[in-house]
């Protein structure tokens, strides 16, 4: 009885000396955290940012943020589907990932971790930034972004292509509340930061639900054709060359830039058909500025993330009517 009894002792003593372990490994890395967030404040004359106090276990979160724009309405819950655009570095500096028109998502907010977005994000976008068409900056703690073991394949050595461990994240996030507007504000971006010219906003109905909706795009017409406009119908075959492209150069579809290739409008996205059967005949060639909502929507397509605006210019070679 009496080793019995010395036996359950000493395994109690174990499991206590390994709790307190634990216990002195998290507050290590949370002290840790801490402690390089602080750094990266003062090392980068950051000022306005706020502590976020969540309880997170034995503490806070920890996670540092400022407020850019705050939206109103109802609050975001894990079971919403949101969109968003972000930006993020690692403190070391090795990582930056900085093309917005890249870093879009669509999905549940309760499916980030799934989508490999920071835990600290996530936490972030619920309990502090809480509604739709805000934007924040986040400082998250290591142990809420990638932990000990980090992210991405290759040497830490190779610049954007792994996040070392124990890195601390800086991030921007925006979660985009009305998608037609923030896509018709990209697009003019896109033409003052490239200096265009000569493009012209139409629409196209598009029914939701049996409400028809007006969705604005932006045309170009380069070199005007020698047929009739408004001929082409949707079930015309129409013979082109083409290519098409995120805003920032990405090339998603440009295989069909030097070969002809015949098109219905019917079987074609929204903005391209639209385009296509009003502004476009024979020997016209256009560049086309396409919303997410005539392009391919909250759908991601192969190199092409969910919410894209699309940019597409087209040649039209021939005309079956």
């Amino acid at each position: 009885m009496k080793q019995k009894i010395f036996t359950f002792l000493l395994i109690v003593a174990t499991g206590l000396s390994a709790c307190k372990k634990n216990q002195d490994q998290e507050q290590d890395i949370r002290s840790y955290d801490n402690e390089q967030i602080q750094k990266y404040i003062a090392a980068n004359g950051l000022t306005g940012f706020t502590e976020d106090t969540t309880p997170d276990g034995t503490g806070t979160t920890g996670i540092q943020y400022k407020i850019i724009s705050q939206g109103t309405g109802d609050t975001l819950k894990y079971a919403d589907k949101v969109s968003l655009v972000y930006t993020l570095k690692s403190f070391d500096g090795k990582y930056t990932s900085a093309d917005t028109i890249n870093n879009h998502l669509y999905d549940f907010l309760g499916y980030l971790t799934n989508d490999n977005l920071p835990k600290g994000l996530q936490l972030a976008i619920h309990n502090v930034l809480r509604y739709k068409n805000s934007s924040m900056r986040l400082l998250i703690p290591s142990r809420l972004a990638y932990g000990l073991n980090g992210t991405g394949s290759g040497s830490i050595s190779n610049v954007n292509t792994r996040i070392a461990g124990n890195q601390c994240l800086d991030y921007y996030v925006h979660v985009v509340g009305d998608q037609s507007a923030y896509d018709d504000k990209v697009i003019n971006n896109y033409i003052t930061a490239n200096n265009l010219s000569g493009f012209l906003k139409d629409f196209a109905f598009i029914d939701s639900s049996g409400i028809q909706l007006k969705k604005y795009y932006y045309y170009k017409i380069i070199t005007p054709g020698t047929g009739t406009i408004g001929a082409i119908s949707e079930f015309s075959k129409v013979t082109t060359t083409y290519g098409g492209a995120l805003l920032n150069g990405f090339s998603f579809d440009y295989s069909s830039f030097t070969t002809a290739t015949v098109l219905t409008p019917f079987n074609l996205i929204d903005g391209v058909s639209h385009a296509l059967q009003n502004h476009a005949t024979t020997g016209t060639s256009l560049e086309i500025l396409i919303p997410s909502s005539l392009g391919y929507g909250t759908a991601a397509s192969t190199g092409i993330p969910a919410n894209s605006v699309l940019k597409f210019d087209f040649t039209v070679t021939g005309v079956d009517l």
